[in-house]
């Protein structure tokens, strides 16, 4: 963007400057002043109260403010300037008859930026109502350029995650693809795992990553071959050893990400048979060894499982998947995370309706 001096004198032309000064003939006198230097946005209060009550819904770019008024002197004028939160904070020039060093400090200490003394001069006036404009303008341009630039940033930012999110989903589709599943089962498992995980106190942030990373449990199944992986009858003791291979198959195409999410993803692949009196796989872990979100992935993939029809089997009745799940409270699943599973069960119902097959 170009340096244009029209438009920067025209910007200081058009600032909005309020005078406060109980004298009439002084409000006057700077009234003819900036007007004759072509100033256009003035306001003029001889009563201070009323200038603050102003000043809080119009916010100027210069205060012109006398120190000696009846009501409210120019430094409690300041004061309640300073309970008025605007950004940037306007700067103000002090109207005084008194040079001496006491007051102007108390005046700087109380927010003043300038002085002016009295009788005024013209030239000194202008001169010092341009110096300050021209600063206050300029901090106000970066300070909305830096609110623009943090806007812009942030917007970048959430399209970034959403691309990533959406790349996340559609990849825990891939296993489904060459599987007996449906797409529909990935996004339950990830919103009942979602729903399980706030249940029992996690963030908001680290639930929606469980269940973000939750419908990539079964990635690993494109590493199996079609014959075992597409087999419609009981697989044989190396078929399914081969089968087993899928979660340790997830976690190695998972585990190098930097992503978050694909790294939670990986810890579920890995974990999400292991059983909680050890006898899943592919470690053996059991208890409190299986991570957290292998624990809950567990309990939302074999309910959603189980209560869906698939070519090679009908559908489970509600009430026989829970009490399924309930049966294996303390063996194949985690008691406590059953017990939360009893208690948003109506949530998780609901997801199924929604997300029908």
């Amino acid at each position: 963007m170009g340096f244009n001096v029209l438009d920067e004198l025209q910007d200081l032309k058009n600032a909005k400057i309020l005078v406060i000064d109980d004298e009439e003939i002084n409000l006057d006198i700077i009234e003819e002043l900036l007007e004759g230097d072509g100033f256009l946005n003035l306001s003029f209060f001889s009563n201070p109260v009323d200038a603050v009550e102003f000043y809080k819904t119009n916010p100027p770019d210069l205060v012109i403010l006398d120190l000696n008024m009846p009501a409210l002197t120019g430094f409690d004028v300041m004061q309640r300037f300073k309970t008025i939160y605007h950004s940037p904070q306007p700067p103000v020039l002090v109207v005084t008859v008194r040079s001496d060093k006491k007051t102007r400090l108390k005046a700087l200490d109380e927010g003043a930026r300038d002085f002016l003394s009295k009788p005024f001069d013209a030239q000194e006036v202008l001169r010092r109502v341009r110096n300050l404009l021209e600063m206050h303008l300029a901090h106000k341009e970066n300070l909305q350029y830096s609110q623009d630039l943090e806007s812009v940033v942030k917007q970048r930012t959430k399209e970034l995650l959403d691309t990533q999110k959406e790349m996340i989903e559609r990849l825990g589709l891939v296993a489904e693809y060459r599987d007996n599943e449906t797409a529909a089962h990935t996004i339950r498992v990830g919103l009942y795992s979602g729903i399980i995980a706030k249940a029992i106190g996690l963030s908001d942030k680290e639930a929606e990553q469980v269940r973000l990373a939750a419908p990539m449990h079964d990635i690993g199944k494109i590493g199996i071959p079609d014959d075992v992986l597409l087999k419609k009858s009981k697989l044989d003791d190396d078929e399914w050893a081969l089968m087993k291979q899928h979660s340790e198959f997830g976690y190695n195409i998972l585990k190098g990400s930097e992503s978050r999410i694909l790294k939670n993803a990986g810890i579920i692949a890995l974990t999400h048979h292991e059983k909680w009196d050890g006898s899943g796989y592919p470690l053996g872990l059991n208890e409190g060894d299986i991570h957290l979100y292998g624990r809950i992935t567990a309990i939302s993939d074999v309910f959603d499982a189980l209560t869906m029809a698939r070519p090679y089997k009908k559908a489970w009745s509600i009430e026989d998947a829970v009490k399924l799940i309930n049966d294996e409270k303390g063996k194949q699943f985690d008691p406590a995370l059953v017990d939360i599973f009893n208690q948003v069960l109506e949530q998780l119902l609901a997801v199924r309706e929604e997300f029908s097959d």
